[in-house]
């Protein structure tokens, strides 16, 4: 029996409108259109040429939308098999095989090595269960996975307070949108 899917479209740049298509997982809730575009603007001086980290890839459509506006590269890390396999099918229809690394994995468990080099702009949007953002934060600054003056994107359940982060992180900006609140923050160089 195929799953049903449920679809997501990327608001700008070189691919803007085509749909990405994921399925309806447990935790699995794609960034609404508002809150992308919010980002992105604040992300516009920052995005072209970017390596990009999408943690908690899920629908893509963060990591998607970052390539469509210019970024150079994404890494996407996904843990659910279902939804890994429809990130490598959205990757492939949008023909952008040649500029994304997909991992199947656990976040906490990439993040216990340093990666091959550190990446300008990290999205950081666990499912709303997990209470772990502070801990993701400090494990991205001690294995070196923010570059210095590198942008990190969280997003949590609005209802949450916001948990410390590492001193070398400025907070730029903030918003909240429905149940989810979100920061930018720049690691200092």
């Amino acid at each position: 029996m195929k799953r049903a899917s449920n679809v997501v479209r990327i608001i700008g740049g070189e691919h803007r409108g085509r749909k990405l298509n994921f399925l309806p997982v447990g935790g699995l809730r794609p960034t609404p259109d508002r809150v992308r575009e919010t980002l992105f603007n604040w992300l516009r001086d920052d995005i072209n040429g970017a390596s990009c980290l999408d943690l908690f890839a899920g629908s893509g459509a963060l990591g998607f939308e970052a390539l469509s506006r210019g970024a150079a590269h994404l890494t996407a890390v996904e843990q659910n098999r279902a939804a890994f396999g429809r990130l490598q099918d959205n990757a492939r229809l949008l023909r952008l095989d040649d500029r994304t690394h997909l991992l199947h994995a656990d976040a906490f468990s990439i993040l216990k090595s340093p990666p091959p080099r550190p990446f300008d702009i990290l999205f950081v949007d666990p499912p709303f269960a997990d209470r772990r953002m502070e801990h993701l934060c400090a494990a991205l600054e001690d294995a070196g996975w923010v570059a210095a003056g590198g942008l990190v994107y969280l997003e949590q359940d609005g209802n949450a307070p916001w948990p410390g982060c590492p001193t070398s992180w400025q907070l730029l900006r903030a918003g909240q949108a429905g149940q989810s609140a979100q920061r930018v923050l720049r690691r200092s160089t």
